[in-house]
């Protein structure tokens, strides 16, 4: 009997050891909490963090505001008491959040915001699409539209913004109107589509083609806002062509509208990138280890992390999409994720 109980419990043993390496590739369950899942970016989003996150060793849940601010500072309420081994945050409301993030923090729980950059408390580590450089790039591209139609750098533009209570295109006009100041024949109007909801932008074009009826382009902030401006602007008997139009995040909608000759330029934001990188750095925001600042190279791409007031913060390039490159797989829009994987920074 003896004898049958050590084989016995040496098979078990053995079983252990054999399933530990298993058990070992999971670092924890780390909490995303989503603002929304109306656009295409934010679907995309959660895919993303996941696939990266599981890369690494990391289980991912979600969880979603629905653009609700209370219901957002609810969930990290609740995933405190979870003690998880670290919270993804794309606030709601910037400002509304820091208690949270600092409840989270003091509780030991590290914070990485993704997407909507946060300083005015630390986090532990900042994701984040360089936006005031799309909106340099959106203007680059805009001079070249307008020239090519006009004849010069002069003309009326609508910018249609996303909700005024997120950095996101609060960056992208600073930068956009940043580079348009040297062309003072430009006029630009900007209006925000509250809550980034597309039937908000689609009201804003139509009353603006009936008060600005001479514009010549409409630059919106998001690819689902040129979706409800399109329909504004075959309502008003509109075609392809007839309004320049721009969109800035490279969503699977807006390279649509490209391919159907209603939209010119998708300045992208790098989605896959910038989850990419959080996974990358995961370990070092778990471990609560030093991020060094330095040049990164983040699936191809040239990113920049540098140390903030905030902590420390990534920056990733976005690119230029138009009718001669759309259909590139490197753009998220087109919904191939990259097949390299991602390693954590030692």
């Amino acid at each position: 009997m003896k004898r049958l109980f050590l084989a016995a419990f040496g098979i078990v043993a053995l079983g252990l050891a054999m399933l530990a390496p298993a058990f070992a590739q999971t670092k924890g369950t780390v909490y995303y909490l989503v603002p929304t899942l109306l656009d295409e970016f934010q679907t995309g989003s959660v895919s993303a963090l996941e696939m990266f996150l599981k890369q690494v060793g990391y289980e991912m849940k979600t969880l979603n505001a629905d653009n609700k601010t209370d219901a957002q500072q609810t969930q990290m309420n609740d995933v405190i008491t979870l003690k998880p081994a670290a919270i993804i945050l794309a606030a709601v409301d910037f400002n509304a959040l820091k208690p949270s993030i600092e409840a989270a923090r003091a509780a030991g729980i590290p914070v990485v915001e993704f997407d909507r950059q946060i300083t005015s408390t630390p986090s532990d580590f900042t994701s984040v699409a360089g936006t005031i450089e799309i909106g340099h790039v959106a203007a680059e591209e805009t001079q070249k539209l307008l020239t090519a139609r006009n004849g010069a750098v002069k003309g009326k533009i609508l910018q249609v913004l996303g909700d005024p209570g997120d950095p996101y295109t609060l960056d992208i006009q600073k930068g956009f109107e940043e580079k348009m100041k040297a062309h003072p024949d430009v006029a630009i109007i900007s209006v925000p589509a509250m809550q980034w909801e597309a039937s908000n932008a689609g009201t804003i074009v139509a009353d603006q083609l009936v008060a600005n009826p001479d514009i010549d382009m409409i630059f919106s902030h998001a690819a689902h806002l040129s979706v409800a401006a399109v329909a504004a602007l075959e309502s008003a008997g509109k075609k392809p062509g007839d309004i320049l139009m721009m969109s800035s995040n490279g969503a699977p909608v807006g390279l649509d509208l490209i391919r159907k000759g209603w939209l010119n330029v998708e300045v992208e934001q790098p989605l896959y990138a910038q989850a990419a990188a959080v996974a990358m750095f995961m370990d070092k925001v778990v471990n609560k280890q030093e991020i060094k600042p330095g040049e990164y190279d983040v699936l191809g791409l040239k990113s920049v992390v540098t140390e903030e007031a905030w902590g420390p913060n990534i920056k990733i390039p976005g690119a230029a999409i138009s009718k001669e490159n759309v259909d590139n797989p490197a753009f998220w829009g087109n919904l191939k994720p990259p097949t390299d994987m991602v390693k954590p920074v030692e």
